[in-house]
């Protein structure tokens, strides 16, 4: 029986949280499209990059994740922090088919954080 896209968006996050690129990957479609400002990513490969580039830019970090479901669609906004940046305008979109991933943009602006002293 496939996954609902509510149990397939669950399944990624707790994969996310390992930063294990090879676990997170099978979440998606053999022929998944990954779209970002810097270009389109293809198949489980181009997610593995994708989210190479995330982790590697958020180590770490503390997530702030809000879904918004519409049958096989999700819109999502979310916010990250780490020791050292943050991303406050994160917004993603999944497209779900036969219980995986087939399709996700991503967007969001890293910034350095700023440490407020008392």
């Amino acid at each position: 029986m496939s996954r609902t896209p509510q149990e397939v968006f669950a399944d990624h996050s707790n994969r996310l949280g390992t930063g294990d690129l090879e676990l997170i990957s099978q979440n998606y479609t053999e022929d998944a499209v990954f779209l970002t400002p810097e270009g389109t990513l293809r198949g489980r490969e181009g997610a593995r990059r994708g989210f190479s580039a995330l982790l590697a830019d958020l180590p770490d970090a503390d997530w702030q994740l809000i879904p918004q479901f519409a049958g096989d669609v999700l819109f999502l906004q979310w916010s990250a922090t780490t020791d050292t940046h943050e991303v406050t305008d994160g917004v993603d979109t999944f497209v779900f088919r036969d219980g995986l991933i087939s399709a996700q943009t991503v967007h969001y602006t890293l910034t350095p954080r700023t440490t407020r002293t008392a």
